[in-house]
């Protein structure tokens, strides 16, 4: 594929949608919410590696075979710049620079407290439905049961906590920015522009932060949680307390490991002092 290529990844609840819905408003852009493609890739890799079987095939072919997947499912965009998205990208960043040398990384973050809020108020919104989210957990129940499935190491949560944690201190981390929810939904105008300098693409001009669209209602709807992807025609933040129990609250604290830039070479776009809405930069390290 020709065109330049980015992902976005991070962690569930922290933007990554809006951040899609505003990136879908310049018309040389393609972003959307989680593709099958990564997964695909994935499988490919699986069963023309040693343990898939006794397949012939050398790195060179792996690497044609792989790279025409993602090349495939973007053919028709008609776009100038693609951001595939998914979570588990911050896990195979090797095999990102290595199909697309260049490519940059935009991982959407938020406190983990208040992603685990916003899936147990959208899960409470539809009390008639059973989220296919929790298939295979023990007990998802209650706040606790659900929380704690969420944040294990291979749930919703705590498996992108991981990959991106691993991405943060990895060898290929000056490919990272880390972008806050909280300052995407308070300046859009001015994360935008950062992450438009970060990716070495000119400003649109014609970004409208009023009047925001995305639908995602046919893939929320088979997930059994509607309005997971939902965005607000206007971006803002709006504050809000929590439902969680104090001690749930507690228990997914002290877990923003990129407010620390010790070991890591990523950028973050981090306020400095209190005016979030004044004083938005990239950190470099």
């Amino acid at each position: 594929m020709q065109s330049p290529v980015h992902v976005i990844s991070g962690l569930p609840r922290s933007g990554s949608t809006l951040l899609s819905a505003l990136l879908l408003q310049n018309p040389r852009f393609h972003a959307g919410i989680s593709s099958p493609v990564l997964p695909l890739m994935t499988n490919l890799i699986d069963m023309m590696s040693a343990g898939g079987g006794p397949v012939m095939v050398t790195d060179e072919q792996r690497r044609s075979i792989v790279k025409g997947v993602f090349d495939g499912f973007y053919a028709s965009t008609g776009r100038e710049v693609v951001f595939d998205t998914n979570r588990a990208w911050t896990a195979r960043l090797p095999l990102l620079q290595d199909l697309f040398p260049g490519a940059k990384v935009i991982a959407c973050v938020r406190d983990m407290p208040w992603i685990m809020d916003s899936f147990e108020r959208v899960i409470r919104q539809s009390p008639y439905e059973k989220t296919r989210m929790f298939a295979g957990a023990p007990d998802h129940t209650t706040v606790y049961g659900r929380t704690e499935a969420l944040g294990s190491q291979n749930g919703v949560v705590g498996g992108p906590w991981c990959a991106l944690r691993e991405a943060y201190y990895g060898p290929q981390s000056q490919s990272l920015l880390i972008v806050e929810y909280e300052l995407l939904a308070h300046s859009p105008e001015k994360v935008l522009r950062l992450v438009y300098d970060f990716i070495g693409e000119p400003w649109y001009s014609r970004h409208d932060f009023e009047n925001v669209e995305f639908n995602a209602d046919d893939f929320d709807a088979a997930l059994g949680l509607r309005g997971l992807h939902a965005v607000r025609p206007r971006v803002a933040f709006e504050p809000r307390k929590t439902i969680l129990p104090p001690d749930v609250w507690k228990r997914y604290e002290d877990k923003s490991f990129w407010r620390d830039p010790a070991g890591s070479a990523a950028h973050v776009i981090a306020a400095r002092g209190k005016d979030t809405t004044k004083s938005i930069q990239v950190t470099e390290r």
